[in-house]
């Protein structure tokens, strides 16, 4: 899932160097002023969807997925996820999710720093290629499920 306010953010930076190369083109004037004060107005609307809280985030994600699994009349995920709802309504706070997530990271920061060294240790030891593709296989899952990692806001 990507981080939506990494998109925002992205997003955000792209329409002001439109925006901001526009009016250097087109000088002062009141123009000018409109186009500073869209992307202020922009600028703001980003940071005031940022404001939402991550336990509320989350909770809105889960309830999405229970959506979905009542579409699929998948009853098993339902209740897991419904559970999972009681749980964040009741004991849910954004450090505890912080901590929690940097947590995931840092474990998989070892995953990735393992699967390097045991990459470099095929390589040192001469192995055959379909060793290797194998363990550079590995390391580039992990790098990929270190990047989803640090893109999700919990």
């Amino acid at each position: 899932m990507l981080n939506p306010e990494s998109i925002l953010s992205t997003r955000r930076h792209k329409i002001q160097r439109v925006m901001t190369s526009q009016v250097a083109m087109e000088g002062s004037g009141p123009m000018k002023y409109q186009v500073l004060l869209g992307v202020a107005l922009f600028s703001l609307s980003g940071s005031l969807l940022a404001a939402e809280s991550l336990c509320e985030q989350k909770e809105q994600d889960i309830q999405r997925e229970i959506g979905m699994a009542q579409k699929h009349n998948n009853e098993r995920r339902v209740n897991g996820l419904e559970r999972a709802l009681t749980e964040v309504r009741a004991d849910c706070s954004d450090k505890k999710l912080e901590a929690a997530h940097l947590e995931r990271i840092n474990a998989q920061k070892q995953k990735v720093a393992e699967r390097e060294h045991a990459l470099r240790e095929e390589r040192e030891e001469g192995h055959d290629k379909d060793k290797i593709a194998k363990r550079q296989e590995k390391l580039d899952e992990a790098r990929r499920e270190l990047k989803k990692l640090q893109a999700e806001p919990y």
